[in-house]
């Protein structure tokens, strides 16, 4: 769900497994204007905790909270109260950075982490105990249980880890004092701090107790603000949306998300291929890298491999790959609903797992058809 076009952007979970960073993010809201009089930047200090930042004594706070009220129609003074409590996060700053220069990365290691028996056991349960919701939501939008179940399981492994981060501090933190070092995105993180007030106003839920990622991920899906304002939906029809508790909000959600941004119903997301010999043709296609840009038969022409069933009919390709440290890379042919799947994690690592994860789950369900076919394990 992040927005910056990488092959490799994790989502916070799977960043902290690999010691790497990224983001889940979601479609920023543009940050309201600042007071051209909101100049002090300087932190403001706590006396009785000198390293803690004081957000509400900030001028530039101040005049962005008072300016984000009004352009959402919210009291400036429940804004600016609520910005005033939260406290700048060092452990944030820290965790939103890159990886050191030159971090191999590694396929097979990364797949090793998310389909393995005690996440693919836990994502048995999960389907079981949603079954129902899961069913409707594939009615509804085209978005088969297992691939639900699978995104579940790589963000958050069901619920276990759905990050101790106070939200309201981490993105005040990303908001206010993005560290430097890497490209400043503290606009991006405004427009998720004025979403997630919006959403808390709306749900009438206190700012101080949501907790969620480094990145301001929240709930089992760890849909980001925005992505909350946008596309959750009340799918147990309660009259609220509640992604860490509600089983069936948190089907319905991440399937609507998918389908919004293009999931096609029946569409396999990856086939089996192997590259071309050649390497301009192989370099050739992979300049698009996840984007579908070739048919079959363009694929073909180029020199890679397809079984005889992938036709035209099927949509457009892409060309994967898949690096594995210092071995030889893995590669796979992805579909449109490939490419939908980076834009929950703009990352064809992340993709991959939930497919791999997908098929391993399915597989194991007594119900489950014959798997799809996809590029074999490396």
């Amino acid at each position: 769900m992040n927005l910056l076009p990488s092959a490799f952007r994790l989502c916070p979970t799977a960043a902290l497994l690999l010691g790497l960073t990224g983001l889940c993010g979601s479609a920023a809201l543009a940050a309201p204007a600042t007071s051209t009089a909101a100049t002090d930047t300087t932190p403001v200090l706590s006396d009785d905790a000198p390293d803690v930042v004081i957000y509400g004594q900030r001028n530039d706070v101040v005049a962005f909270g008072r300016q984000l009220a009004i352009d959402n129609q919210l009291d400036p003074d429940w804004v600016v109260a609520q910005l005033a409590q939260a406290r700048y996060q060092p452990r944030v700053a820290k965790l939103v950075m890159p990886p050191p220069a030159g971090t191999a990365k590694n396929w097979a290691a990364y797949r090793a982490r998310f389909v393995e028996p005690q996440r693919i056991g836990a994502g048995l349960r999960w389907w079981q105990d949603n079954a129902a919701a899961l069913d409707r939501a594939q009615a509804r939008y085209g978005v088969p249980p297992e691939i639900v179940t699978a995104i579940v399981g790589v963000e958050t492994f069901y619920g276990r880890v759905t990050g101790n981060f106070k939200v309201i501090d981490a993105l005040a933190t990303l908001s206010f004092d993005f560290p430097s070092g890497r490209s400043d995105r503290s606009t991006f993180y405004r427009g998720e701090l004025t979403a997630f007030l919006r959403w808390c106003a709306a749900e009438k839920r206190d700012p101080q107790s949501v907790l969620g990622s480094y990145a301001g991920a929240i709930g089992l899906p760890q849909f980001m603000p925005s992505s909350l304002l946008k596309y959750a939906v009340d799918f147990d029809g309660d009259g609220r949306i509640d992604l860490n508790t509600h089983g069936d909000d948190v089907v319905g959600s991440v399937a609507h998300y998918l389908a919004e941004f293009g999931w096609q119903r029946d569409l396999v997301p990856t086939v089996a291929v192997t590259p071309p010999l050649e390497v301009r043709e192989k370099a050739l296609m992979l300049v698009n890298d996840i984007t579908p840009s070739y048919t079959a038969s363009q694929m073909r022409e180029r020199g890679a491999m397809l079984e005889p069933s992938v036709t035209d009919a099927l949509g457009p390709l892409a060309l994967i790959e898949l690096q594995n440290g210092d071995n030889a890379p893995s590669y796979v042919a992805g579909t449109r609903n490939f490419y939908v799947l980076t834009r929950y994690n703009w990352s064809a690592y992340y993709a991959m797992a939930v497919v791999d994860l997908a098929r391993a789950i399915r597989t194991m369900r007594p119900d489950a058809p014959s798997a799809a076919p996809s590029a074999p394990a490396p």
